[in-house]
């Protein structure tokens, strides 16, 4: 089976293409388009299909439209239900089910030579538990999917048996524990499908004073559901609108704070019952997780420590760009291939050496490719640079996992401040540490090791605390991400900061200012490094740095952008 998926109908348009089994490509369109998220996830906006993602796939896997056997549209407008019946509060969701009924159209018209016939429709939440049972490295295993919504439910509780899966719970709308989670979004000040994280990040800074009456509201039910409702939230907190700043230490009132670590708390109460029913009727050693809310990634690490489970694996892009792959992995299976682990998350574009060096002298940018990269990269991270660093596959998902990072010193307190200052983000923003895997356990505990995917929480050792206080967030923990022969240049890097300073740990944050999204391509990294603060760009074995670029005093370069070994 050649499958294309597509998602498109809510937010993070994405596309993904299995053949025979195996991921070929995945990539999110604002990568391409370079709008953050694509598309604001309103009904007027449902027909906007990825087009550049879907046509970039076909490309990566060297096919026409025609040749496809199938696409996976990750939505069924035949499950869905009007919003009213739901208990929604929107009243053109009528117009983004009609946008789903008539995705075939769309999308054979958007690829010319695709017969409306071959586009399938695969319900929402398999879709995103396909993306995470079927992706993993797991035959048979437990999966829970929790997002904001899908058709008519907003959770999924089941087992996969060899590609096979068995549903045991599903949660009817309107409850909804993502949904709960972005209308808390929204209501501090932050823009909702879309600025959960700054939530997470937020809620560190409070105390969970109103936990009590939210374990009232929100509660587990005893079949593998749950009771979740957005409630007044001024109750707790007065509205915040986002004026642009921030005013105070904590970015709004100390109740503001003490929300955010509320709700918080009870999400990962509810999250552990949950999982802790699941694997009550499955046994299973393994649980997967997909969709948005398993970008959560605290509560990921509260399901690890507390729960039966001895391994939890979860999706690189569980939220909705994700379910594009689920989509196509979930018809491959039902069509009787055998679908293999996505291995990576770097399914996105690359470029050759060659290829790269072409782009640098095409923007008469001078740089040199040295024989030691990952040892001068390090000495510049020593001497507490910043670097731009461009390398391999781009990433599919929201995490810079060492391909479109932005990388410096973990050791300086004030680089926390710093880099928030490059990318223009809020000061109360933690930034995430890279580590050797052979020194993770060291360092970090309380979290899985190892953690390829920056998707759950460690607690960092109290004796490591003040030596890479850049990566320590206010509560003593870390995001982590565990690094192996997997991405050997980027592993020889950190191994050569390790050998000048003692530390096996560098700050890793998306290579990306705020409100844009992560770079993908080489002339988004040549504007980013042209306007923001960084010291070094790496792109593939070529290193470019700003003295250099920037000698003559007026932006003009050096010299004529001719490589240097």
């Amino acid at each position: 089976m050649r499958v294309l998926g597509v998602n498109a109908l809510f937010h993070d348009p994405s596309a993904a293409l299995v053949v025979d089994g195996r991921v070929v490509a995945a990539a999110e369109e604002e990568r391409f388009s370079r709008r953050k998220h694509g598309k604001r996830p309103v009904p007027f906006a449902a027909w906007e299909l990825p087009e550049k993602a879907m046509a970039w796939c076909l490309e990566a896997g060297g096919l026409r439209p025609q040749d496809l056997d199938a696409v996976a549209y990750s939505f069924d407008p035949a499950l869905a239900k009007p919003a009213e019946e739901m208990g929604l509060p929107d009243p053109w969701d009528w117009l983004r089910v009609q946008y789903a009924e008539r995705a075939p159209q769309f999308i054979a018209t958007a690829l010319p030579g695709l017969s409306p016939a071959a586009v399938r429709f695969v319900p929402h939440e398999v879709a995103h538990a396909a993306s995470a049972a079927l992706a993993s490295p797991f035959p048979v295993a437990s999966v829970l999917s929790l997002d904001g919504r899908g058709e008519r439910s907003s959770h999924l509780a089941g087992r996969y048996d060899h590609g096979r899966l068995e549903v045991l719970a599903s949660q009817e709308l309107p409850h909804s524990l993502g949904l709960v989670y972005e209308s808390l979004t929204e209501h501090l000040g932050f823009l909702r499908s879309s600025d959960e994280y700054k939530v997470m990040a937020l809620a560190s800074y409070g105390e969970p004073r109103f936990l009590d009456d939210l374990r009232e509201i929100l509660h587990a039910t005893d079949d593998g559901g749950f009771v979740a409702e957005a409630p007044d939230w001024t109750r707790w907190a007065p509205r915040r609108v986002d004026d642009g700043t921030w005013g105070t230490e904590h970015g709004g009132l100390a109740e503001h704070a003490d929300l955010a670590a509320s709700v918080q708390a009870r999400l990962e109460e509810v999250l552990v019952d949950l999982a802790t029913w699941l694997h009550g009727q499955t046994g299973d050693r393994v649980l997967t997780m997909g969709g948005g809310t398993a970008l959560n990634c605290v509560a990921n690490s509260r399901i690890w420590r507390e729960t039966p489970f001895e391994e939890v694996w979860v999706q690189p892009a569980a939220g909705d760009s994700g379910t594009a792959l689920g989509a196509a992995m979930q018809l491959a299976a039902e069509a009787g291939d055998t679908v293999e682990p996505m291995g990576s998350a770097a399914l996105g574009r690359s470029w050759t050496d060659d290829e790269l060096a072409g782009w640098l002298r095409t923007a008469k940018v001078p740089f040199t490719t040295p024989d030691d990269l990952p040892g001068e990269v390090a000495q510049v991270l020593a001497d507490n640079g910043v670097v731009a660093w461009f390398d391999g596959r781009a990433e599919f998902g929201p995490r810079a996992l060492g391909h479109r990072s932005l990388i410096a010193n973990p050791g300086p307190v004030e680089n926390l401040e710093r880099l928030n200052d490059v990318k223009g983000r809020e000061q109360f923003r933690p930034v995430a540490p890279m580590v050797l895997l052979e020194d993770a356990a060291e360092i970090f505990s309380g979290g899985p090791i190892p953690s390829p995917y920056m998707l759950f929480v460690h607690d960092v050792a109290p004796e490591w605390r003040d030596r890479i206080a850049t990566v320590v967030h206010v509560d003593g923990t870390a995001r982590i991400q565990t690094v192996d022969e997997s991405t050997p240049r980027l592993q020889a890097m950190i191994r050569a900061f390790k050998d000048r300073t003692g530390l096996p740990v560098v700050v890793n944050t998306s290579l990306n200012t705020a409100g844009r999204p992560m770079v993908d391509d080489p002339r988004d990294a040549l504007e980013l490094f042209g306007s923001a603060p960084v010291d070094l760009l790496v792109l593939g074995p070529h290193l470019v740095r700003r003295a250099d670029v920037f000698a003559g005093g007026d932006g003009a370069g050096g010299d004529d952008g001719e490589e240097h070994a």
